[in-house]
């Protein structure tokens, strides 16, 4: 049996340990700035282009992006590498990353495959409840603000609001340990994914804080018109790391 998962933990998890792991991925972001910062960039040129893409189709943009950043943390597994190594006193650049995406993990690449599954699912929902539930067509995001979000009699945004939390939260408790499991150890998926809502069953406060934590960050970097994911991409990735190590550091591999 391998050994437990290392961790930098010296205390139990608790509510406030998601901002120490926000503090831990800054210090990796600042340690290995280049392959930390070519992710963000990368990153959000392609959120961009689905924006760009959907800008004249805002029913599609919402999901569209939405389903985005679900399959998001699958584009960031390279900042996992980079925050493992700097764990082992090691500094790699792009060529190391470059090397884990090359060698095509199967195992990676079913899973995003699935989380692409699920970012398809709410895209085609979200669709087809704001095309059901809007007066009028919304083509534009001022469309989406005046028709959607400040009709309040007719609640059609908390309705997407709720559906939208409804398909995130198992995304959420599937991939938050799981990811990173999957870089760091030779488990199969199903394994990574029962881990990461055992994980998430065993710390639910602190993994609903840092669910918070991570919905505040994409909602600044959206409002920064995508300039602000450049650093939270990467900030998000790292800390997303030193989280995996926190919750599963009292477990042994299956």
């Amino acid at each position: 049996m391998p050994p437990p998962i290392a961790s930098s933990r010296t205390n139990p998890v608790t509510l406030t340990s998601p901002f120490r792991w926000f503090a831990l991925g800054w210090a990796d972001l600042r340690r290995n700035p280049v392959p930390s910062l070519l992710h963000g960039l990368l990153i959000t040129l392609f959120g961009a282009l689905l924006l760009w893409l959907a800008r004249d189709r805002f029913w599609l943009l919402a999901g569209a992006f939405s389903g985005f950043l679900i399959v998001a943390p699958v584009l960031a597994t390279g900042l996992y590498e980079v925050s493992r190594a700097l764990a082992q006193g090691q500094r790699i650049g792009m060529g190391a990353v470059w090397q884990l995406w090359r060698t095509g993990d199967g195992r990676l690449v079913r899973f995003g495959l699935l989380l692409a599954l699920a970012g398809t699912g709410w895209v085609l929902n979200s669709a087809a409840l704001i095309t059901w539930g809007s007066p009028v067509p919304i083509q534009k995001p001022l469309d989406f603000l005046r028709y959607v979000v400040l009709v309040r009699e007719l609640g059609l945004f908390e309705v997407w609001l709720l559906l939208g939390a409804l398909l995130a939260a198992p995304v959420y408790a599937s991939t938050v340990v799981a990811l990173p499991l999957l870089v760091d150890r030779p488990v199969p998926v199903g394994v990574a994914v029962l881990r990461s809502w055992r994980a998430v069953a065993s710390h639910p406060g602190p993994a609903t804080v840092w669910a918070a934590l991570i919905a505040v960050a994409v909602a600044v970097g959206m409002a920064t018109a995508l300039l602000g994911l450049l650093v939270l991409i990467p900030l998000l990735g790292h800390a997303s790391w030193h989280a995996y190590r926190d919750l599963c550091a009292d477990e042994g591999q299956d």
